[in-house]
């Protein structure tokens, strides 16, 4: 009787066409975060990856004001940001204070924007803390593609990027580009992080990223099996805050927020 109930809820629920965009768009953002913030937190550049959102908050504001969708404005700043740091080379993981420096000021970009033009003040929400249940179909898509191919590109790049990341000096001995594979995978971060704040808003991607990741590195050491279960726990996290959204009424966001530093606690504790 109890798998029946739970079988007719679960069904209810999937019965409205945004919470299906909203499960299907955080098993796709879940994925590509999963295996991205692996790599963030196996490089150390988990606030590089947190700095990114910041800017891509300007980027959509500014997208908004002159008339575009501010997800392609997001996508665009996230980019080029993410290039820009990656040209800074392996240093990056030192400069946390220029990293500051850098979001506060796209962070205040961004107000500076909204401030031309107030009539994008709820939007601006949206982007600081996420609407996951706001996904449309054509976003949708975008981000099922955008996923695709930067999976695609890190696939290409992942060998010698775990090269670079645990032992920099050989892998440029092998004739490996430490500053290109990192402008490349920052790039590839940038698009993780753009599809991340669509679910989680910018202030709030480390969620997603950061935390699943961290979460899985405390369980594994195997690369592999490390990288598979930073994308399940992502995935898995995502669901279970769309499923406590629906029946409590409280802000998805929360939820995915709560359960993964849950998590994260959860598997420190037991690995000490």
């Amino acid at each position: 009787m109890g798998t029946t109930m739970g079988m007719s809820l679960g069904a209810h629920m999937l019965a409205y066409d945004f919470m299906r965009h909203a499960f299907l768009a955080t098993a796709i953002v879940g994925v590509l975060a999963g295996v991205v913030g692996w790599f963030l937190v196996l490089r150390g550049q988990a606030f590089a990856g947190h700095a990114l959102g910041h800017i891509g908050f300007a980027g959509a504001t500014g997208a908004a004001l002159v008339g575009l969708a501010p997800f392609w404005g997001l996508l665009g700043m996230t980019v080029l940001g993410g290039i820009g740091m990656g040209l800074l080379g392996e240093r990056i993981a030192e400069r946390d204070v220029a990293i500051g420096v850098v979001l506060a000021f796209a962070l205040g970009l961004g107000l500076l924007f909204l401030h031309f033009y107030t009539a994008y003040a709820g939007a601006a929400m949206a982007l600081l803390f996420g609407n996951v249940l706001g996904v449309s179909s054509a976003t949708l898509w975008a981000m099922a593609g955008l996923g695709v191919a930067a999976l695609a590109a890190l696939a290409a790049i992942a060998r010698g990027l775990l090269a670079a990341s645990l032992q920099p000096e050989l892998a440029e001995a092998r004739g490996v580009g430490l500053r290109g594979v990192s402008v490349l995978f920052l790039a590839i971060a940038a698009v993780a992080t753009a599809e991340s704040a669509e679910i989680v808003g910018v202030l709030l991607v480390f969620a997603l990223m950061v935390a699943p990741a961290a979460t899985a590195q405390r369980m594994t050491s195997r690369v592999g099996w490390g990288v598979a279960l930073a994308s399940g726990l992502a995935v898995l996290e995502a669901w279970a805050g769309l499923v406590a959204a629906y029946y409590t009424d409280w802000p998805a966001t929360f939820w995915i927020a709560a359960i993964g530093a849950g998590g994260f606690v959860a598997a420190t504790s037991v690995r000490r």
